[in-house]
């Protein structure tokens, strides 16, 4: 917890008129639509006006899509949130266009941060000020459904061997080979291209950059991970690119026997019609795993000033504290970001968040400078292979030549 007096009387939720004004004060709350997100959020705020009285926080969602313009466009009008969500992959953007402020420390001091939270937070520090706080944190798995590896007699993988046998079996073709139901997804829009740049890579021996954050993935390694990903459409033929649209939709319909996610899916894969399950990304040959971990944070926008500063210090010491990543871990599924509320034995022994746990303890957090820019080049690299048949190694040299533009281009 926050442990000056004034960051105390923010977390816990006291003390606000002793610190501001008498007069109400409503701030204004923005994320994306996801729907156990607005779920979640919903409740915290409800918790948070009835233990704060004199402040009102109106909640205001947006399209994934066009959510960063959104923002932009509130900022060049004067407007904007008080407290705003972002991607942390975001936040040099946020950062550059003046979106949001710097964290006071004398609230948010960088020792407790630092000793409280799980060590990814530093993703969100730029020179000596960080710029957000998680609620939660993410890590991959995969999911598989219980009934399709019944049904065929495979259990879940532990490795990349056992991933292709269990892939074959569980796909359905029709007589001209055509798929039915899927092994497994292919969504390098959705988590693939995590799974790619920072398990399979590193699994092949290599590294998706070097220590300076430079691309270095257009190497064997990164090839032969590509090569992989790729040959599950091209030789395999247990997945395919743009089957019902996106990976998550083709689980939740029964449809793919595994797919790779985050622990944000926890919450709307609970409606799914089937029994699944969640074990630990697979191993390589030699039982080496890899992961990749990341967040959503909340940051105190740039217009709020006064009244309404306050009043955003104190919400978003509240949506940080144990208390709402408890709220969040049951609404949402994702890991709280406190590693005294995450590490409980209860979670630890958990089926479906112990893989999730396991994975931070290995996982890898990219260094994104424009993440939606750098996402399209993977994106782009797979459908030049699967779509235009160029050579693996010519879409590897394709995608990482555009990938360093961004990166340079970022630190003019």
């Amino acid at each position: 917890m926050f442990k000056t007096a004034k960051a105390a009387a923010l977390a816990l939720g006291v003390g606000f008129m002793a610190m501001g004004s008498a007069q109400a004060v409503e701030i204004e709350y923005w994320q994306y639509v996801f729907d156990s997100r607005v779920k979640a959020m919903d409740q915290l705020i409800q918790n948070f006006e009835a233990a704060n009285p004199g402040i009102t926080v109106k909640h205001t969602t947006f399209p994934y899509a066009d959510y960063q313009t959104r923002v932009v466009a509130a900022k060049a009008a004067g407007q904007g949130p008080d407290v705003v969500q972002l991607f942390y992959g975001w936040l040099d953007n946020f950062v550059a266009g003046q979106l949001i402020q710097p964290l006071d420390p004398a609230v948010f001091p960088h020792a407790e941060i630092e000793g409280e939270f799980f060590p990814i937070v530093e993703a969100m520090k730029r020179g000596e000020d960080y710029y957000g706080l998680p609620t939660a944190v993410r890590s991959l798995a995969l999911f598989y459904n219980k009934d399709l590896l019944e049904k065929a007699g495979v259990e879940p993988p532990a490795n990349l061997e056992d991933f292709l046998k269990v892939a074959e079996a569980t796909t359905q073709r029709d007589r001209s080979g055509n798929i039915l139901s899927a092994g497994v997804t292919l969504d390098m829009a959705g988590q693939d291209h995590h799974w790619w740049r920072e398990v399979l890579i590193r699994q092949n021996g290599g590294e998706p950059y070097d220590a300076e954050g430079n691309v270095a993935y257009d190497s064997e390694a990164g090839a032969a991970a590509l090569k992989f990903y790729t040959d599950l459409q091209t030789e395999q033929n247990v997945g395919l690119l743009g089957f019902m649209d996106e990976g998550q939709a083709a689980f939740r319909a029964g449809l793919a026997a595994m797919t790779i996610d985050g622990t944000f899916r926890l919450g709307a894969f609970a409606a799914n019609p089937f029994a699944w399950g969640v074990v630990e990304l697979p191993a390589d040959a030699k039982g080496e795993r890899s992961n990749y971990s990341s967040y959503f944070a909340n940051a105190i926008g740039a217009t709020a000033q006064g009244e309404e500063l306050e009043a955003a210090q104190k919400f978003l010491a509240y949506i940080a504290s144990p208390e709402a990543m408890g709220i969040w871990l049951e609404t949402v599924g994702e890991l709280p970001a406190r590693r005294e509320v995450a590490l409980t034995e209860e979670n630890l022994n958990d089926p479906i968040r112990a893989p999730f746990l396991k994975g931070l303890e290995y996982a890898h957090t990219t260094r994104f400078y424009d993440e939606a820019a750098q996402r399209q080049t993977a994106i782009d690299m797979v459908n030049r292979v699967l779509l235009q048949k160029q050579p693996v190694a010519e879409a590897v040299a394709e995608a990482a030549k555009a990938e360093q533009a961004i990166i340079d281009a970022a630190r003019k």
